[in-house]
């Protein structure tokens, strides 16, 4: 497929800020089980801006693909066969929850509503965390569902596509965590880079496996069955449209296969081994400024990651229209 770059920031921007997000309601859980020191309200605000600020990039760069972006509000109407639609729904209700929880927090409207068990006093913030969190949750299924629902496209079509995302926002998240921490000079660093760790490495086990997997898949669509020839040597001489066409741009990338396997080395060094040794040479160092390079050097990783991502999807055209002798 060919990867449209405006999808590329699309996804990677709003899953690390969906995963910082994730990250300051995981710390103040933490704070309110007393396993953390307590914060200051603005802490929580100030994060909260910054994730809001990143969804909101990525949903300013999901404009620059759209053919008619005037008409762009009619992607709700298929909301019930349509992951898309459900994509462009909850993502607006995130960004409102998101930024209800970082006023809430700069408000400092902290005082409790009700109480569950002796000792959790349930506030405004906690519940607009909890709320943000299922929602966060429940985009990251929405975005990725939009590739692995694709079933003629084998490269997308696994549960795989699901953890990938879910793991690497949410890492690069807890990474950003953990740079927004350091700059501030805050104690949390080690915690949220533990925790970036922890999900990194996950996302490395989940991408390898689906590196795997699409390594052994067999095409289910061959040339003969892409002209209706059931001769045993078939040659193509043509790309199928011999001055170019919506065909040959939009559904091949254009680069050649070595290109593509030195980006794949690249992005699985850069967003997987370098991100954890910066981290843990921080913690070795006591250093502010390892946790924001590790971030920058991970999200670098994540945009090549994604641009191979759609560029691995070998569409089942392309057996016409792209191949030249």
């Amino acid at each position: 497929m060919h990867p449209a770059f405006s999808v590329i920031f699309l996804t990677t921007l709003i899953g690390a800020g969906q995963g910082l997000y994730l990250a300051m309601v995981t710390g103040q859980l933490y704070a309110i089980a007393r396993f953390l020191p307590a914060q200051s309200e603005h802490f929580y605000a100030l994060g909260s801006l910054v994730a809001l600020l990143l969804l909101g990039a990525g949903l300013a760069a999901s404009f620059f693909h759209l053919g008619r972006p005037e008409r762009a509000w009619r992607a709700i109407a298929m909301w019930r066969t349509s992951w898309l639609s459900r994509e462009v729904i909850v993502l607006p209700i995130v960004m409102v929850l998101v930024f209800a929880y970082g006023m809430a927090h700069w408000l400092n409207w902290t005082r409790p509503l009700f109480q569950l068990g002796e000792a959790l006093q349930v506030d405004l913030t906690l519940l607009l965390g909890v709320l943000g969190t299922l929602a966060s949750l429940a985009l990251f299924i929405c975005t990725a569902m939009i590739y692995a629902a694709v079933r003629f496209l084998q490269e997308w079509h696994t549960p795989f596509t699901v953890t990938n995302f879910l793991f690497l926002g949410t890492a690069s998240g807890f990474m950003l965590a953990a740079a927004y921490s350091a700059y501030l000079g805050n104690p949390l660093v080690t915690f949220y880079g533990t925790w970036a760790v922890i999900l990194t490495l996950a996302g490395l086990v989940s991408r390898l496996a689906h590196l795997h997997r699409n390594a052994r898949l067999k095409p289910k669509s061959t040339p003969q069955t892409a002209i209706g020839v059931r001769h045993a040597t078939l040659v193509q001489k043509a790309q199928g449209a011999t001055g170019g066409s919506f065909n040959t741009r939009e559904f091949f990338h254009g680069q050649s296969q070595s290109l593509v396997e030195r980006l794949r080395v690249l992005y699985l060094v850069l967003v997987f081994p370098v991100p954890i040794l910066l981290i843990g040479l921080s913690y070795l160092s006591a250093s502010s400024s390892l946790p924001i390079i590790a971030f920058c050097i991970q999200f670098l990783g994540l945009l090549i990651e994604r641009w191979s991502f759609f560029a691995e999807a070998r569409h089942p055209q392309n057996l016409y229209y792209q191949s030249v002798a």
